[in-house]
């Protein structure tokens, strides 16, 4: 006897570049509403970078920034509260890579997915309403962060130029993390591992510059914090806001910006593609 396997319809992704952008912003605002209806992670995601921001600063950072290279052990705490801040602000980004994770995850285990991948919806659509309203969120989420620090006496000294170049490099490192992201929510297969997987960013900042300098690591280490790319988005965004020198940084960071983004991109789509012939 020959068993016959029913496949599940997919619409093919034939729709025009209007209809693309029509169909992102469409998911966009189911997004939108959605990190509306459910503001627990979006405070999970910002109270988590404050309250480490404040025990780093307020508990260690007299000890911790009067060990910095030209810093004034009176002022220790004042120095480390402008180094750390910037890795603060790039824990504050990794950290939404996670609601990106999640939200996917949800709507992969509650076959939401499985139902737009049969309608005539651009298949990167789907996904770009994710990447989207979760860089819209991980962007807000940094300045709330930011607020913070400049409440308790962050006090950058950027110009309209670096401020705006800053923004730009926040907005894009947060696109680039929300692909990788929602391509980790892709591959997961239940909500909680979703939750879990995309923490190793999270370590990234800590490993790199963003609590201390990569020279006072041991040497393996060190090697690793220097050409992993929180560095140059940690060194870039500290040189744009309290005017410490960039040299290569800006240029790396917006290649790994690029490249990030691209491989995000590849895996969410590998991951759809292969999820929807079955």
């Amino acid at each position: 006897m020959t068993t016959i396997t029913a496949q599940r319809p997919t619409a093919p992704d034939t729709r025009r570049p209007s209809h693309v952008v029509a169909d992102a912003i469409t998911m966009l605002r189911r997004n939108l509403l959605h990190i509306v209806r459910y503001p627990g992670l979006s405070m999970f995601t910002i109270l988590g970078p404050v309250v480490i921001l404040l025990l780093l600063v307020f508990v260690f950072g007299g000890t911790l920034g009067a060990g910095l290279p030209g810093a004034n052990p009176a002022g220790g705490r004042d120095a480390y509260l402008a180094y750390v801040m910037p890795g603060i602000l790039l824990i504050t980004i990794a950290g939404t890579a996670s609601g990106a994770s999640i939200t996917v995850a949800m709507d992969m285990t509650e076959g939401i997915t499985a139902r737009f991948r049969t309608m005539s919806i651009s298949r990167a659509a789907v996904l770009a309403g994710h990447v989207v309203g979760n860089t819209i969120q991980a962007i807000i989420a940094v300045a709330l962060v930011l607020g913070v620090g400049i409440l308790v006496g962050f006090r950058p000294v950027a110009g309209p130029i670096e401020w705006i170049s800053a923004a730009g490099l926040i907005a894009a490192i947060s696109f680039a993390v929300s692909w990788v992201g929602v391509a980790m929510g892709m591959q997961s297969k239940t909500v909680e591992t979703a939750s879990n997987l995309p923490m190793i960013l999270t370590l990234l900042p800590i490993l790199g510059s963003g609590f201390v300098p990569t020279e006072s690591m041991p040497q393996g280490m060190q090697w690793f914090a220097q050409y992993q790319p929180f560095t140059p988005f940690i060194e870039t965004v500290r040189g744009l806001l309290l005017g410490t020198p960039l040299g290569g940084h800006p240029g790396l960071a917006i290649g790994w910006c690029v490249a990030i983004a691209v491989a995000g991109y590849a895996w969410s789509m590998a991951i759809y593609e292969r999820k929807s012939v079955r």
